[in-house]
């Protein structure tokens, strides 16, 4: 009966989500479904197990929602991603317009923009580009999902996104984790996404189908979808009803200026976690009053945390006359951050609720016990929580919380570094994640002016089948060779 209450409550949460019901209703509902077919105490797994693990996520990763929002909402409202999206355009033109569209995606991604907020700059990019050039709208979608939501969300050392700082208390790593590796997987993806997008191109080209003059969702429009906003909520770290508020500068600044604080995301990341970190005495993190905690456990966030408020010093400091409504802008900024890492938590907790019942042990045995060894398993067990959740960092989280202290034991006595479990983590999360539900997904078919069956294939190929394929490739190298 308990895996029934598991079953029955993940089936309610994932049907309900997917037709637009608030996570913050559906989760701790689940979560008191599957309590009650175990037989457990349902006020206690509320406000105990289930209230502490949500509370357990916020406190550790609220700073990254907080400062990786109010830095995107600054870059758009200072018009520095529309300046690199802008130049990105007429450097390369519309002879490679997909190459633009991914690698102005990747560049402010990478440099810890949101996903929300780089769609609606992207997506008119895009829409100009693949028009000059007569390519289908319908490749649109993939080719934004390509520069913002595969290598650069998941396998690029370094990156801000909030999925590859999830593994990183539970196995004491770093933003850089596995960086050969992951500069590996980062290129599988690449190369492959576009080599489909390319095939596409010149498939449409023989059967003379080209561009079509769909609109644009404007942000506006986009922001006030309520189906949008709840979906979106658990996929990214920016509310989209908060898009509209502040002003975009119409000044645009030089794109060395926009790209100056996305340089500095990185730089000051890599500082931290490689020069600044190491050097200080972090010994005192184990007295009671601190957690306990150690350097290990907080050293990546905090090496994240400091990089993104570096760069929001150095943007303001460089585009405080594009900023005439600073105060609205923050609190946008600001804002955007509340109801993501709310819903994510809230998924989290509803893991905890599951993580502590008796029948979990079953899951728990079939997942550990599935077959090439202990790597495979934490890809399938990512994997399969993300796709379930719909979310790359709430299915990750899950997975760890239930499973993270197992994996660490594995991964000591069979010598495997923690590192490479951090990178296989983080991409298996951010493959099946992409299904129809993902919020990020259904965000950027509505900019795009696109449909699932239009566009879905694309994405599926470029999101999905690329990044099973460069996880596959760090599985393998990672057994052979080990972590580098």
């Amino acid at each position: 009966m308990g895996l029934t209450g598991i079953l029955l409550g993940l089936a309610l949460l994932i049907w309900l989500a997917y037709r637009g019901w608030s996570v913050l209703l559906l989760t701790p509902a689940a979560a008191l479904i599957a309590a009650l077919f175990s037989s457990e105490p349902l006020l206690a797994h509320w406000t105990q197990t289930f209230m502490g693990g949500a509370a357990g996520f916020i406190a550790q990763f609220f700073p990254i929602f907080l400062l990786g929002a109010l830095f995107g909402k600054l870059m758009e409202d200072s018009g520095s991603v529309q300046s690199i999206a802008r130049f990105m355009g007429e450097k390369l033109g519309a002879r490679h317009a997909v190459l633009a569209v991914v690698l102005a995606g990747a560049m402010v991604t990478y440099g810890g923009v949101s996903l929300f907020v780089a769609f609606f700059v992207l997506a008119p990019m895009a829409q100009a580009l693949f028009r000059d050039a007569n390519i289908p709208r319908h490749l649109m979608p993939a080719a934004i999902a390509l520069g913002t939501s595969t290598f650069t969300m998941s396998a690029l050392p370094g990156t801000p996104a909030v999925q590859n700082a999830i593994p990183m208390p539970f196995f004491g790593t770093t933003p850089f984790a596995a960086p050969g590796l992951g500069t590996i997987a980062a290129l599988i993806m690449l190369a492959f996404g576009l080599w489909w997008l390319g095939r596409g191109v010149a498939s449409a080209r023989r059967r003379g189908i080209g561009f079509d003059g769909a609109l644009l969702m404007t942000a506006d429009q986009a922001a006030d979808d309520p189906l949008v906003r709840e979906r979106a909520a658990v996929a990214q770290s920016f509310d989209p009803a908060e898009i509209h508020h502040g002003q975009v500068s119409t000044d645009l600044p030089p794109v060395w200026m926009s790209v100056l604080p996305l340089i500095v995301v990185v730089a000051v990341n890599l500082a931290m976690t490689l020069l600044v970190l190491p050097a200080l005495d972090l010994g005192y993190l184990a007295e009671d009053r601190w957690g306990p905690t150690s350097a290990a456990a907080v050293g990546g966030v905090w090496s994240v945390t400091v990089a993104l408020l570096a760069a929001i010093l150095v943007l303001l400091g460089l585009n405080r006359k594009r900023l005439p409504n600073l105060r609205e802008s923050v609190d946008a900024g600001v804002n955007a951050s509340v109801l993501p890492i709310v819903s994510v938590a809230s998924l989290v907790g509803f893991g905890s609720v599951v993580a502590a019942l008796p029948a979990f042990d079953l899951v728990r045995e079939w997942v550990l016990g599935v077959g090439g060894g202990p790597l495979v398993s934490l890809a399938v067990s990512t994997n399969i929580l993300s796709a379930l959740t719909g979310s790359a960092s709430g299915g990750l989280t899950i997975a760890l919380e239930a499973l993270g202290s197992n994996y660490l034991q594995l991964a000591a006595e069979l010598g495997i570094d923690p590192s490479l479990m951090h990178r296989v983590a983080v991409i298996g999360a951010g493959t099946l994640d992409s299904l129809p539900h993902n919020g990020a997904v259904v965000t950027l078919l509505a900019v795009c002016g696109t449909t699932h069956k239009d566009s879905y294939l694309d994405i599926v190929m470029v999101a999905v089948v690329g990044a099973v394929v460069a996880l596959a490739a760090v599985i393998v190298l990672g057994t052979m060779f080990g972590s580098f």
